[in-house]
């Protein structure tokens, strides 16, 4: 069934009349008539139209759109618009598709950059200091657990704390020793390299002694457990949020800080300290190597220089700063891995975060060591 619009001009008013099957299949040849209808009505257009719908069988959205746009063409032209013999159904469909028309928005308001920058700093400032909060509380939660198994000895959870060390500790050796051997040979190269000029070059001895037993071999260890063992802490402890057995240790009333956290965090302040003594002595003997075969001075002589360096004071100074990292980083670890979502992408995501966060805070709390003991002049 084919579609129809025809004029009937008058000085006063104007109709048009519709009919047939108005659908999306005329649409084409419908626009063309409606446009040839509306130039048909002059320059001057009447005051008043009609449009006669009582012959139209068939109508669509498309159809009625175009129907809609006529209207709208004639009300801009001030003309005053009738639609007569409509079906309630198509009367109803021209009705929605009138009010359809959205309102106009008015636009965006562009802010300033400087504007945009004290907005994102404020709202960074805001979630930094929810989630310290938030991590002051989980720290303190886990402090009671612990003071809690300390008090009831039995309590501890001895098998998962050794395999935790293992974990840790024993597994890390490897990476530890040969990264801080390296870091000797590393300072005393640079070092000599410097003191060379001057003809101090037995005082590369003193410069790999206190700069590795005083900070780089407590730090670098640190840094190292951070990225090994922190980021599995929230690996693991995510991985089991994500598999809902953290739902399921709440359910047979077992205490998730004291499964999942104490024997960690236990474990970690074991095992750095013994890390960071390792590596301030395989980077001492990487240091004594470049001296004795570098710069030619006999070991008795390197022995002589390296006692006279160092002092128990400064190996306790770099000593006392591992468990205080270790404590730091199992925590962070811990936290990170309760915050995971239930899904395998805030796991990754938090896992990178709990590196990051926990790297950042050992070095933050290692310039504050570094202030203390220069109050103190240690």
């Amino acid at each position: 069934m084919t579609a129809w619009v025809e004029t009937v001009a008058d000085p006063d008013i104007a109709t048009l009349r519709l009919g047939g099957s108005w659908r999306l299949a005329h649409l084409a040849s419908l626009d063309q008539d409606l446009v040839a209808a509306l130039a048909r009505l002059g320059a001057t257009p009447p005051r008043r139209a009609r449009i006669v719908a009582d012959e139209l069988d068939q109508l669509d959205t498309a159809g009625g759109w175009l129907i809609v746009r006529t209207i709208r063409a004639l009300e801009a032209a001030t003309v005053a618009v009738e639609l007569q013999g409509a079906r309630p159904a198509h009367a109803a469909l021209l009705d929605l598709l009138r009010g359809s028309e959205a309102a106009p928005c008015d636009p965006l308001p562009r802010d300033h950059p400087w504007l945009r920058l004290v907005l994102r700093t404020g709202a960074g400032t805001v979630h930094a200091a929810g989630e310290g909060a938030r991590f002051l509380s989980f720290a303190g939660a886990v402090t009671l657990s612990l003071l809690r198994q300390l008090l009831r000895p039995r309590t501890l959870r001895l098998t998962s704390i050794v395999h935790h060390i293992e974990q840790t500790g024993v597994n890390a050796i490897p990476i530890i020793a040969i990264m801080a051997f390296f870091i000797g040979i590393v300072l005393a190269y640079q070092g000599a390299d410097q003191l060379r000029q001057f003809g101090a070059e037995i005082f590369t001895v003193n410069l790999v002694a206190v700069s590795t037993l005083r900070e780089l071999g407590v730090l670098l260890t640190a840094i190292m457990v951070a990225g090994r063992s922190g980021s599995a802490f929230t690996a693991q402890i995510g991985t089991m949020k994500v598999n809902e057995e953290l739902d399921a240790m709440e359910v047979i009333g077992l205490d998730r800080l004291a499964v999942l956290v104490t024997p960690r965090l236990v474990a970690l302040a074991v095992s750095l300290p013994l890390l960071t003594f390792l590596a301030n002595l395989m980077a001492l003997v990487g240091g004594g190597l470049v001296v004795i075969f570098l710069l030619d001075i006999p070991t008795v002589l390197l022995l002589r220089q390296l006692q006279a360096a160092v002092g128990i004071d400064l190996f306790v100074a770099g000593m006392i700063k591992a468990p205080v990292f270790a404590v730091l980083i199992a925590t962070i670890g811990c936290y990170m891995g309760l915050q995971v979502e239930g899904n395998a992408e805030s796991v990754g995501r938090l896992t990178t975060q709990s590196v990051v966060v926990s790297i950042f805070a050992v070095i933050v709390v290692d310039a504050l060591f570094s202030m203390l003991f220069a109050t103190f002049g240690i």
